[in-house]
């Protein structure tokens, strides 16, 4: 993907005020809430609005199903990846690729300077904002 998006931002393809819940929610609530809004990980906030973890898709499958545990009272905070690599808004969309193709993610949260949560970008909506 070199030389693709050199001039587009972070801000330009993410997704504002991404999806977000406590880490006391159960995966079931967490599940059918990406399944509603068809989306692939959620960001897990604390009570102060701090990013605390991300919950996949691919956590629900090796971190609960794999393992039996049971959706309905596992919490998000015992099977998310906590503290998430995260990208600053203004980044250059070819940094997040980079990032998300080292780290092998394809959800990355995106701050502000001041470290705030703002939105998430994905694989796909890089994709999307490149057709």
């Amino acid at each position: 993907m070199a030389g693709v998006g050199v001039l587009l931002r972070v801000r330009d393809v993410m997704t504002p005020n991404p999806v977000t819940m406590p880490p006391t929610a159960t995966v079931e609530e967490a599940v059918k809430l990406m399944a509603e809004r068809d989306i692939g990980s959620i960001l897990v906030v604390d009570e102060s609005g701090r990013l605390a973890g991300i919950f996949t898709e691919r956590d629900a499958v090796k971190r609960v199903l794999a393992q039996g545990r049971d959706p309905r009272s596992t919490r998000l905070s015992e099977v998310m990846t906590p503290n998430p690599i995260t990208i600053d808004v203004d980044s250059p969309v070819e940094d997040a690729v980079r990032l998300m193709e080292r780290k092998r993610i394809r959800h990355l949260p995106v701050v502000d300077r001041e470290g705030r949560l703002v939105g998430i970008v994905s694989l796909r909506d890089i994709e999307a904002a490149l057709l």
